[in-house]
């Protein structure tokens, strides 16, 4: 098979969360177990880092593998969703797993694949698990997809876990309420291995902490930071001080120098190729996306573009199991606001959307394509405002920052 034809492979015949939604979600580690031991179960060999949390985890782990990178460690990391690259998934010191690696894995285990029936997730833990293996990597940090208990990721003994934050997510998988999310979480909590929590409110924090005495597991909260990083806002520090507090429980394992780390975390994105969180594109207009899709998240997001003092316009879109009522009161006061239908199965058809922001008493313009959105939003900016003063902010989902990331990446946008 070439490349291409392997991705379509995966993605036809495995069941994928990301574009068809919670029938794809497998509630036991059953499959994960199979398919790893028919592979001598490479994890096993891996000194790795186990991060979860309703925010913040994909950041935790790209500062995590910054942080170890500058100090000349090889890093593996294992992060979900993609958004332009499947491989941007399997990372060794920001480098993404090789196409060849991708054929060569799925052919390996089309047996496996016949026999176990595993879901898209399952493949791709297991396929990183290989690749770390295979590279020999110092330390592989691997972020769970969904939840923790029941997540494919977590047949792994780490040297440490991580919960960063807890929030309302998932609630028809993970339940709705934070203590129950909260036990979820906790599932990746192992006996006696350290566990870090970052900003958590006290309620689930409690449950975090119950799990963990019944485990003997040392509990240790996020160190406050102020470093720099160029990954900005304020809700990054609690990240960070996730990592930071991560690296010092980890000293005799894996010793690090502050001036080293200082210049990890002061080059994340560069170091790991980390995208889609607050990633600005252009100046003027402002131009910045952000993957942020739950209520936690997106109220973080809006307080970020009230302090930009600018004239605001969204491009956003949704998936269908979103609860636009929660999460429409979030988003501040903006010029213009568009909607676009991320490009999957699950994504919002824009004209239930429009209906719900009509229904809180908002304007919308509904667009076929990101590319007619954002034509659109900049030529009216042009022509009404001074581009010093106006920001675009596109998001709403993983999907619609990925769209418009390929788009940048593989088109021309208005303001090149």
């Amino acid at each position: 098979m070439t490349y291409e034809q392997t991705l379509d492979y995966l993605y036809a015949k495995l069941p994928m969360y990301q574009r068809v939604g919670a029938v794809a979600f497998k509630k036991d580690l059953g499959n994960i177990v199979k398919l790893c031991n028919a592979m001598g179960n490479p994890q096993r060999n891996l000194k790795m880092i186990h991060v979860a949390g309703t925010n913040g985890k994909g950041s935790t782990s790209h500062i995590l593998s910054a942080i170890y990178q500058a100090n000349g460690y090889k890093v593996g990391l294992y992060t979900s969703p993609h958004l332009v690259d499947f491989r941007e998934r399997i990372k060794v010191n920001g480098e993404l797993c090789t196409q060849q690696f991708v054929i060569n894995f799925t052919e390996s285990i089309a047996e496996h694949i016949e026999q176990i029936q595993p879901s898209f997730f399952e493949i791709t833990v297991a396929m990183a698990f290989s690749y770390f293996a295979q590279e020999q990597v110092d330390v592989a940090i691997i972020e769970t997809g969904l939840g923790g208990r029941l997540d494919s990721t977590n047949i792994v003994t780490p040297l440490a876990s991580i919960i960063t934050s807890i929030g309302y997510d998932h609630k028809d998988m993970l339940g709705d309420t934070l203590e129950l999310i909260a036990a979820e979480k906790a599932g990746i909590i192992k006996e006696s291995v350290p566990v870090i929590v970052g900003h958590i409110e006290a309620s689930p924090l409690a449950v975090i902490q119950t799990k963990a005495t019944e485990l003997q597991a040392p509990l240790y909260h996020y160190k406050k930071t102020d470093a720099y990083s160029d990954l900005q806002g304020k809700h990054q520090r609690w990240n960070i001080g996730c990592a930071v507090q991560c690296e010092a429980l980890l000293q005799d394992t894996f010793p690090t120098s502050t001036e080293k780390t200082l210049e990890g975390l002061a080059t994340v994105c560069s170091l790991t190729q980390f995208e889609g969180r607050w990633q600005t594109v252009n100046q003027k207009p402002l131009v910045v996306c952000d993957v942020a899709h739950n209520e936690e998240g997106l109220q973080l997001i809006a307080e970020q573009l009230i302090a930009l003092q600018k004239g605001l316009h969204l491009i956003l879109g949704f998936v269908k199991d979103k609860d636009l009522e929660a999460i429409i009161p979030l988003w501040p006061k903006a010029l213009s606001i568009s909607l676009v239908k991320p490009n999957v199965i699950r994504g919002m058809e824009t004209e239930l959307a429009a209906q719900k922001f009509n229904a809180a008493g908002l304007a919308v313009t509904s667009y076929t394509t990101i590319q007619e959105a954002i034509d659109s939003v900049y030529e009216n900016i042009k022509a009404n405002e001074t581009t010093d003063n106006s920001a675009i902010f596109i998001g709403g989902s993983n999907f619609v920052v990925a769209d418009f990331l390929l788009l940048e990446k593989t088109a021309s946008t208005p303001w090149k």
